[in-house]
């Protein structure tokens, strides 16, 4: 990819890229094709799934930072559901 050139590209030439509503037409079409019930599934809670995954795994605010885009950790933890104190005392259980 160069540049400013998207992912998923729009169909519909005014536009360069894919809508949300698009994007969430074809999340409902993986999650029905493998079986499960759609309303379960969502692109906002796919989103928050994956992020708090790859918080249990590293402990890393800074990595779920950046991959959100929040500009404050403290908006970050609270989009994990975390407590501040908790989130930040996760490093001291880890023996260098």
């Amino acid at each position: 990819m160069i540049g400013l050139e998207f992912l998923w590209p729009s169909r519909i030439h005014g536009s360069l890229h894919l809508s949300t509503r698009q994007y969430a037409r074809i999340v409902r079409g993986w999650v029905t094709s493998l079986g499960l019930e759609a309303s379960a599934y969502g692109t906002h809670s796919m989103r928050r799934t994956k992020v708090a995954q790859i918080y249990r795994k590293t402990g890393s605010l800074r990595a779920v930072q950046l991959l959100l885009g929040h500009r404050k950790m403290d908006s970050a933890v609270r989009y994990l559901g975390v407590d501040i104190e908790d989130a930040l005392s996760l490093p001291e259980g880890i023996d260098l």
